[in-house]
């Protein structure tokens, strides 16, 4: 069943907007995986405008779960992430001003970096994700690369799922299944919630793991972390 990493970015929005230190994003994070989260995700952006540099760097003492650092392989951020070493880097092709993650690398063009990075990566004992769309020519890309893992950006399954499920799920379903080929793990992550969630892990079950933040961190507005957190792992059948 796949496992459930929290992205606590929106709650260091929250805290940045005081200039403060409430809410405490390392408590927030502790308390996450005491109520159940199985990982702990986290994306530092060159602005800094959620998640610093600093709370990666306090956050990897603190968390005793996954540990899953996304962003943009810059110098700066491979600095960081080969500094702290997390349980995982998930790379991303995200412009620095970028509001959000909104499409997956072409790991065709960019094989040859993605593939040094992979490679930095498992020599320093950290398994890699690529960041892609559900397609198999760049899953492919990413095996090849070296990557241990690809998350596949399902933004367009949330956006066609009340619409038609099936036809929503089943490029996702073709691309899991070629990353299966490939031996590759598999993650997903971005706009899945309480009302897409089961039907992706359904029809997707050899699925690793999901990360989500802005829609958990939403839900827990209504019903506390607490419950959100035993809400969303019931969706993946794991509790």
């Amino acid at each position: 069943m796949a496992r459930l990493s929290v992205n606590i970015n929106k709650v260091a929005t929250l805290r940045n907007a005081r200039g403060e230190n409430n809410p405490d994003v390392v408590k927030f994070a502790i308390d996450c995986e005491k109520y159940g989260a199985q990982g702990i995700t986290v994306h530092p952006r060159p602005d800094q405008r959620h998640i610093t540099y600093n709370d990666v760097r306090e956050l990897s003492k603190v968390v005793t779960t996954e540990y899953n650092i996304e962003g943009f392989p810059s110098k700066e951020f491979i600095d960081l992430v080969l500094e702290v070493k997390p349980t995982q880097v998930t790379l991303v092709p995200d412009a620095p001003g970028a509001l959000t993650s909104d499409a997956g690398w072409d790991t065709v063009k960019n094989q040859k970096v993605l593939k040094e990075i992979c490679t930095l990566l498992r020599e320093n004992g950290i398994r890699s994700s690529i960041f892609v769309d559900p397609r198999g020519e760049m899953v492919v890309g990413a095996a090849n690369a070296g990557a241990d893992r690809v998350e596949l950006y399902t933004k367009p399954y949330a956006d066609m799922y009340r619409q038609d499920p099936e036809f929503a799920v089943a490029p996702y379903v073709e691309a899991a299944t070629v990353a299966r080929e490939a031996g590759l793990g598999l993650n997903a992550g971005h706009d899945l919630n309480l009302e897409n969630l089961e039907y992706f892990a359904t029809m997707i079950p050899w699925l690793d793991e999901v990360s989500i933040g802005h829609a958990l961190i939403s839900d827990a507005l209504y019903y506390g972390i607490e419950d959100t957190i035993r809400r969303y792992r019931k969706e993946l059948g794991s509790i």
